[in-house]
């Protein structure tokens, strides 16, 4: 058996080898890409023996994603994604000094694979189109998050030199592409105050807004009320962070918009699309970010407990002496707890096992966020059981032993 510490880095890969028993065979610096990984395969073949069986051959690696990782899986080698964090907890069994070095986490990394493989989780073998779904998935929501914080810049922006825009603006919301229109189109408060209601009426006409003579005359009446200035340079200077900021939101909805329906398109594509979405609470976003944290390999969870440790949403126990408490798990995947809690919040209105078992959970004084976690976490393991069982989702056979335990 070879171990492998790979140490990757933009441009280049700093691995180790070692045997079955620890003794380090080759230390090597190789270049990212096909060359970098042609001198991987040459080294094991030197150690290993050019009939090498690829099973034998264990690489931990501290990623999961890219091109490198997707050829060493291709190449039949088992691959361990790592936590940096759990790489810096194991190098303080060789000191306490802090010292880090890429030579130094190669070494780590092939240890850990030699001694804790047992401790390790596998890099899952999800299929192309759950891997594709991940990709999407995943750059939608993060254009969402990038769109709140560029909004508020936006209001922090306007807070200080136009506050008027805020509460014309309010009903139309600041990040709609209408009310984004209309503040480049007079982004200072003299400018803004000139609009006229034929003006304002043909933006929100174009966005197919209701009620537009109602809202133009709103909006007009809040721009055309009297507020305290700035001197007109310093106005000027706002103006023109506030249109970049707003240009900015406008793209970021267009982007976001496509690729909602890139999302969508793949999501459904999948051959688990169906049974999520037989899942209370869970639309087509919120499926695909839950299939896509997931995964689809049928054997990396090897129970629904499994499953609810990997998804954050099953407590973890201290206890020391006569020290014994239940905590929620704040190490996890937050892109995958978001949506589990969107679901357990949308399962609520749609289910009334799910409303049920909420209530329960607050009868007994659970908070509002650790009641929505149970639920939450009860979802998680009908939805591994109807994955692998390969059934849509039944309210009366997913709720049928907790109405027995608490009849209504």
């Amino acid at each position: 058996m070879l171990l492998i510490g790979d140490d990757w880095a933009e441009d280049h890969h700093d691995v180790e080898v070692q045997d079955g028993t620890g003794r380090k065979l080759a230390v090597a610096t190789l270049p990212e890409g096909v060359e970098g990984i042609a001198k991987l395969h040459a080294l094991i073949a030197k150690y290993g023996g050019a009939d090498v069986d690829s099973a034998e051959v264990v690489v931990g690696i501290e990623t999961d994603r890219g091109p490198w990782v997707q050829a060493l899986i291709a190449s039949g080698y088992q691959v361990f994604a790592i936590n940096p964090r759990q790489v810096n907890r194991f190098k303080e069994r060789y000191g306490t000094s802090g010292a880090k070095s890429d030579k130094g986490d190669a070494h780590a990394l092939a240890d850990m694979v030699r001694i804790d493989r047992d401790q390790l989780r596998p890099v899952a073998g999800d299929s192309e189109q759950a891997q594709a779904v991940k990709v999407v998935a995943r750059a939608h929501q993060t254009l969402i998050w990038e769109r709140t914080r560029t909004f508020q810049r936006l209001r922090n922006t306007l807070r200080e030199y136009f506050p008027a825009a805020l509460d014309a603006y309010a009903d139309l919301a600041l990040t709609s592409t209408d009310a984004l229109e209309l503040l480049i189109k007079a982004p200072t408060p003299a400018t803004a105050a000139k609009l006229t209601r034929p003006q304002i009426t043909a933006v929100l006409t174009r966005h197919r807004r209701h009620n537009r003579p109602q809202k133009a005359a709103t909006i007009q009446t809040a721009l055309r009320e009297e507020h305290l200035g700035l001197p007109e340079p310093v106005t000027a200077a706002y103006a023109a962070a506030a249109t970049a900021h707003a240009r900015l939101l406008i793209s970021l909805n267009e982007q976001i918009a496509e690729l909602e329906r890139q999302v969508k398109a793949h999501f459904l594509e999948h051959p688990d699309a169906e049974i999520y979405l037989s899942m209370p609470g869970i639309a087509e976003i919120t499926g695909a970010r839950v299939l896509a944290e997931f995964g689809d390999d049928p054997t990396r969870y090897d129970n629904a407990k499994a499953r609810k440790n990997y998804a954050g949403t099953s407590p973890i126990t201290r206890a020391s002496g006569k020290s014994h408490t239940v905590q929620a798990r704040y190490v996890r995947n937050n892109r995958l707890a978001s949506a589990l809690q969107l679901q357990a919040f949308s399962a609520l209105n749609t289910s009334p096992g799910a409303r049920r078992y909420y209530d329960k959970q607050r009868a007994r004084d659970a908070g509002y966020n650790p009641a929505l976690r149970q639920v939450g976490n009860r979802l998680v393991g009908i939805l591994h059981g109807c994955l692998k069982t390969r059934t849509h989702y039944d309210e009366a056979t997913a709720w049928s032993h907790h109405a027995q335990l608490y009849p209504s």
